[in-house]
């Protein structure tokens, strides 16, 4: 009890934030208004919502608990079924103890006198974060009474294809974690007292590290980074692949303290001289003799894709990076340059009118640029196996694939990239004009996010519209930007 005699209810979730960080699950109940905005969680909660309501209809003679009028009605609606002696499946059995309130998924009974839990996920496997959230639903339903013999994680199958519309048997897959778990829950009577007591004390003083990120993005991390000093402007985490780590370790931060002898790793070496010198690494003959091989007309294609975790059309996987768009700049050896385009809106299997497009209006010789390109010759060769009378052209397209990104890796960096060559931290420090914050659509996530919107059933056509003059522009940008980039690393000395 707290000192106003206040006795603080907990959840799954709420424990779950207490282990990551006690501040976190503090700030949450307290002063809720300090969180950020997150901007994708309305879209995590519909495909969350939409496996969940799958894993449910697996299991057809199952009796769903309402959470409606009140959840005391539900935790009454679950002690009469399992009272009742129900023989069903159950989903969003409610259970409490000790005042942590769970809500299981599914349970089903194991065929002698017990029950199996899963906890449904959208994820393609079992995360060790999970371990925690089934343990603390195991000590709940131990603690209530309930005889549970197993526990999964019930997680989406990466290798199941739909095969037939609506028939989704096979899309899950279960992990057991109950084994697992066990230590856990022998801890969970010390862990729940501990996040009690922290909701009734003052605010944590926990300072932010490695935890704000892990096994999730905190929501308050504005607000707890703000009380920070202010740091280096070129910290040490900006030496790529985690190439500050060990300096951090040894209690130096800032860029401009390492010795430069002591780096032994070239592209942190160049990334500390052109940081500390202020002057761009460009090696135009290296970026010249890169480029030298790819052949005229040079194709330059970027892709965006969608992937469901509940697959969609016949023949995909879940989470498949599904192709709904591109743009491809063919450029001649004299310099004219053609712009061609595809974008498929209509909801509808984007994939043949992708494979036909691509076809259509990549050159049938010469070199197709992309940046990062495996990404672009792994969705070619996909549309290559799934319509064979069209694999022949495509995958002789594949097969004439290169990259933008190693030869600007390895003959340009600037300062303000700050240890990123992606082609958004390299264009600004190249052609600044070519800002993508005017877009609406302005990465691949917010393109997948357009996408989705503008297939839903209630989009107005308005917005349809509008968004495909969004998508058109984002994507068109990003070939233009590869052009850009190709020739200032080919142009003369700074």
């Amino acid at each position: 009890m707290t000192a106003s005699g206040r006795r603080f209810g907990l959840s799954k979730s709420k424990i779950t934030m207490f282990e990551q960080c006690p501040k976190r699950l503090w700030l949450s109940v307290h002063r809720r208004d300090l969180a950020e905005e997150d901007e994708g969680a309305e879209a995590r909660f519909a495909a969350g919502h939409e496996v969940g309501a799958i894993a449910c209809a697996l299991l057809p003679d199952g009796v769903m608990v309402e959470a409606e009028p009140n959840l005391a009605a539900a935790l009454a609606t679950t002690q009469v079924l399992l009272d009742g002696g129900h023989d069903r499946p159950i989903f969003e059995a409610t259970l409490q103890h000790d005042g942590v309130l769970v809500r299981i998924d599914v349970l089903e009974p194991d065929g002698v006198d017990g029950w199996h839990m899963a906890e449904v996920k959208s994820s393609t496997k079992a995360k060790d974060y999970h371990v925690g959230d089934l343990a603390t639903q195991l000590w709940v339903a131990h603690n209530a009474g309930v005889p549970i013999s197993s526990a999964a994680i019930r997680h989406i199958d990466s290798s199941f294809v739909l095969e037939r519309d609506g028939d989704f048997d096979g899309l899950f897959a279960d992990t057991d974690l109950m084994g697992a778990a066990e230590p856990i829950i022998a801890g969970r009577d010390e862990t729940v007292a501990a996040a009690r007591a922290t909701l009734s004390g003052a605010e944590p003083g926990t300072a932010p590290g490695a935890h704000c990120d892990a096994p999730f993005p905190c929501e308050f991390a504005g607000y707890c980074h703000a009380v920070l000093p202010i740091g280096p402007e070129w910290p040490v985490t900006v030496l790529p692949h985690g190439g500050g780590k060990r300096w951090v370790e040894q209690g130096i931060i800032d860029l401009l303290a390492v010795d430069p002898v002591a780096l032994t790793n070239a592209i942190h070496a160049r990334v500390h001289r052109a940081t500390v010198s202020g002057e761009v690494y460009h090696d135009v003959e290296g970026a010249r003799a890169a480029m030298a091989g790819w052949a005229f007309p040079r194709t330059w294609l970027d892709f965006e894709t969608i992937g469901f975790a509940v697959p969609r059309w016949i023949g995909t996987r879940p989470y498949q990076q599904v192709p709904f768009q591109f743009s491809a700049h063919v450029e001649m050896a004299d310099g004219v340059m053609a712009h061609h385009e595809f974008l498929s809106l209509d909801g509808a299997d984007p994939r043949r009118a992708c494979a036909e497009a691509l076809i259509a209006m990549v050159a049938l010789t010469g070199a197709v640029i992309g940046y990062n390109a495996s990404f672009e010759k792994a969705r070619i060769l996909e549309l290559a196996a799934a319509f064979p009378d069209l694999a022949k052209p495509l995958e002789a397209m594949a097969a004439r694939v290169v990259d933008l990104l190693p030869v600007t890796r390895a003959n340009w960096y600037h300062r303000d990239q700050r240890g990123s060559w992606s082609i958004k931290a390299v264009l600004p420090t190249i052609a600044a004009e070519m800002d993508y914050a005017t877009f609406e659509v302005k990465d691949g996530g917010s393109a997948q996010e357009a996408y989705a919107e503008a297939i839903a059933a209630d989009c107005s056509a308005e917005r349809r519209s509008a968004l495909d003059a969004a998508l058109r522009a984002y994507c068109g940008r990003d070939t233009e930007a590869m052009i850009v980039l190709a020739r200032r690393l080919c142009a003369g000395q700074d």
